[in-house]
């Protein structure tokens, strides 16, 4: 009932500019190296003020959807080449969350690719108080409803954000914090099966375990394992939708 009863918030006219500009850039509708109207033209035909057109594509310059030049206008970008991970969220929000295999099989690797280095390091640089943490997160793992997919969504992704953290990487917790949305959107859809929460909650507690012994090559098997589990059940549920 209280998620039925959440507070209703207006989106502001920036936000609406936004999302319409991603759907008619990444749909097609505006061809790469194509020249937008003015942002004067702009806000006269959208019936906005121009700081709201400005604004916004200030924000779609800084996700590589655009090129604003100076006295010569806005550039539409391959979001391919120019992109930068700001997009992704924004790429997951046009497919509705279904991204095309290719995309996902990207974002898989990715997440393949630097996560199982987490654990590696977080196994020789975990503290005391961080191997505390993460056995605090087991705890609540084992209390939590497995109907409840955001609950679990958001403390699976503290769960990584935490080992992330705790491999004394500076940069890693940054990068995962950079795709939060996407990595919960994608969250929500692989727990909508409680069968395999408590096969992850399982990858979890066998991880702590790793990291408190500080076996390196432990830890990086399981992560390994972990993901590849949770990249074999999104590409099944992304071939049978």
């Amino acid at each position: 009932m209280s998620q039925l009863l959440a507070p209703i918030r207006a989106e502001s006219l920036k936000d609406v500019f936004i999302r319409r500009f991603e759907e008619l850039i990444l749909s097609g509708v505006f061809p790469i190296r194509q020249k937008l109207p003015s942002e004067r033209e702009l806000a006269l035909q959208l019936g906005v003020s121009r700081p709201v057109v400005h604004e916004g594509l200030v924000d779609l310059a800084a996700k590589g959807l655009v090129t604003m030049i100076p006295r010569v206008g806005t550039m539409v970008n391959d979001y391919r080449q120019e992109g930068s991970l700001a997009l992704l969220t924004s790429l997951v929000n046009y497919h509705q969350g279904d991204l095309e295999p290719e995309l996902l099989g990207s974002l898989l690797e990715m997440r393949l690719l630097f996560e199982v280095e987490t654990a590696r390091l977080a196994a020789l640089r975990r503290t005391v108080e961080q191997l505390s943490s993460l056995h605090g997160f087991i705890r609540e793992e084992e209390n939590i409803d497995s109907q409840d997919v955001e609950g679990i969504s958001a403390l699976d992704f503290a769960f990584h954000h935490l080992v992330a953290l705790a491999s004394g990487n500076h940069i890693y917790p940054l990068l995962l914090n950079s795709f939060k949305q996407c990595y919960s959107t994608l969250a929500g859809q692989f727990f909508t099966d409680p069968a395999l929460v408590p096969e992850v909650f399982c990858f979890h507690k066998e991880l702590v375990g790793a990291l408190e012994d500080k076996d390196e090559k432990m830890a990086t098997q399981i992560m390994k394992r972990m993901l590849v589990h949770g990249a074999e059940h999104l590409s099944d549920k992304g071939q049978r939708a």
